[in-house]
Parts: structure tokens; C-alpha cells; sequence
């Protein structure tokens, strides 16, 4: 399911859901992601509680609680304001952005961090952004930004 607390021009729900779930499908996550699109205030104070750092962030995962009832794999919430700068920065529509968003995200309920797996999650991330027809994978984008290139 898809909330949007932040409207986005262009962005189509109902492509949103079946993105998510073909997302799931092929980085072979069982069970349903929830997608929150938020605003920058909201995503800083979610980080802020959730991982100790006071800055808004483009994407963050939740993996859902072990033994829980139902088939929930985890929650991911978007910042609909990054989503939209980095869309027009990177010269495609905010919809393919929270695309690859959702991705980075999936990933990441799925037991990848790039933050400490050596490069697995960002080859992974690679080959099903092209598998699901995206452009440059979330991690390769931020190292790239790292070395002062776009």
C-alpha cells in the first residue's frame, strides 16, 4: 500500500503499488511492503528517531517485526522533496526517481546494507535496476556525487 502524505505532480499510485511489488518480486522479498511519500520535515525527524542522525534523508527501510501476524516484509518511507531535486537534477520524472527509490529500499528489507556489505548490495542493485529498466543505481549515484561528478 502507497500513502501519500506529501502530493507529488505526476506520480500515479496505482503504478506506484505495482512498481513495488514487481520491485519485491525480483530481489525475492516475500511479503508486503507498505510505502509511505512524505515531506523533508517529516523524513529528518523519522531518521532523527530512528537512527540518531538530524538530516532528512532520501529513503529509509523498516523491516517489519519478526512474528507478527500476516505477511508484512517491512515499511519504506520516501522524502518526496529529495525524491523531486534529485529527479530534476538527474533529468528524469520524480515517478522513475521514487522508482529507484523503492528499490534502494526493497535491498535493504531484504538484508542488504551497503554500508558493510563490500559492494554486494550495490552489484545487486546494478543488475535489477536494469532488469527493471531504471537508471544509475542509488549507491553508484552517491559515490559519483562523492567524487564531484553527476
Amino acid at each position: 500500500m502507497v500513502t501519500l502524505k506529501k502530493r507529488v505532480p505526476g506520480l500515479e499510485v496505482a503504478l506506484l503499488e505495482r512498481f513495488v511489488r514487481r520491485a519485491c518480486r525480483v530481489a525475492k522479498l516475500a511479503g508486503a511492503v507498505d510505502v509511505l511519500i512524505t515531506s523533508d520535515r517529516e523524513m529528518r525527524m523519522l531518521n532523527k528517531r530512528y537512527r540518531g542522525k538530524d538530516s532528512a534523508t532520501d529513503v529509509l527501510s523498516f523491516p517489519a517485526v519478526a512474528g507478527l501476524p500476516g505477511k508484512l516484509a517491512g515499511d519504506l518511507a520516501i522524502s518526496a522533496d529529495i525524491a523531486s531535486a534529485n529527479a530534476q537534477d538527474f533529468g528524469h520524472g520524480v515517478g522513475e526517481e521514487i522508482n529507484i527509490l523503492v528499490l534502494h529500499g526493497v535491498l535493504h528489507l531484504a538484508g542488504y546494507d551497503h554500508e558493510r556489505d563490500s559492494g554486494q548490495m550495490a552489484r545487486k542493485e546494478k543488475r535489477l535496476r536494469a532488469e527493471l529498466g531504471l537508471p544509475m543505481n542509488l549507491i553508484a549515484r552517491a559515490s559519483s556525487d562523492a567524487r564531484g561528478r553527476k
